[in-house]
Parts: C-alpha cells; structure tokens; sequence
C-alpha cells in the first residue's frame, strides 16, 4: 500500500483542518497516511512515504518557518533519494496566498513531481474548500495507484 505523508504547519488551526480533509481524500482512496506538524516531523518520515502532502499558512508571501526548518533538516541526508516522487500543495491565508511559490520552489529543489496546481484557501476554510482539500488528496492518491 502506498503512503504519503502530510506535513504542515498552523496556529489558527486553518491550515490543520485542511490537512485533515486532503487526509481524509486520501484514506478513501485507500492510501495509508501519516500526519505531522512540521516541528514533528524528520527525515525518517519523509524517506519512508511514496508521495508529500505539504500546507502551510502565508506568512509575509512565504512559507511558516516551521515547514521551512522542515525542509532545511531533511533535504541534504535526502538528496536523491525521494526523486520524482508525487507531491501536492496547500496554502491558508489572509490576503494574496504568494507563499505557494516558496512551497513550490522547495519541492524543485527536492526533486518532486508536482501533480496539480496547489490549492489556495482564504480565511477559514468553508466547506467548499475542505471540500477541495479532499479532492486535493485523491488526487495525489491516483497519482500513486
């Protein structure tokens, strides 16, 4: 069974409730999901998932600091070893959402395949959008089927 792993940062709990919902996509999809805050999350979670699930709230057009010591911790000891493995984005912000492009650049740097066009929520997500974090999840989901 293929596993992904969601790695995220909140402090509103915003970004946390779409992490559940694109969790809750890929488990009926059947695919076997590990969640963690970033600060919780290491290099043996990342190297032992098939695909990433990364969100993250806008702070100031870039990522939270917590998913970027994330990535600073674990990108040099897995250089080379999750190569073009599938990922996905999420964004929750208060104004423009520019902080995708930092996520975005980070998953280059890694090496991943970006599998669709990140999902950009404002404000406390509606239904709707925990709706499209689910859809979010399936399709990182079939991206591993």
């Amino acid at each position: 069974m293929a596993k992904v792993l969601v790695v995220y940062h909140t402090q509103t709990g915003n970004t946390e409730k779409l992490a559940f919902a694109a969790k809750e996509g890929m488990k009926s999809a059947g695919i076997d999901v590990i969640l963690k805050k970033a600060s919780d999350a290491g290099l043996e979670d990342l190297l032992s998932c098939d695909g990433y699930c990364f969100g993250t709230p806008d702070y100031f057009s870039y990522m939270a600091g917590a998913l970027k010591d994330f990535f600073d911790r674990t990108c040099y000891p897995s250089e080379g070893k999750i190569t073009d493995r599938p990922y996905v984005c999420f964004v929750s912000h208060g104004g423009d959402g520019k902080a995708v492009r930092s996520l975005e650049r980070m998953a280059k740097r890694f090496k991943l395949k970006k599998i669709t066009e990140s999902l950009l929520v404002e404000g406390e997500p509606k239904k709707s959008d925990l709706e499209k974090a689910k859809e979010l999840g399936k399709r990182l989901a079939k991206a591993l089927v």
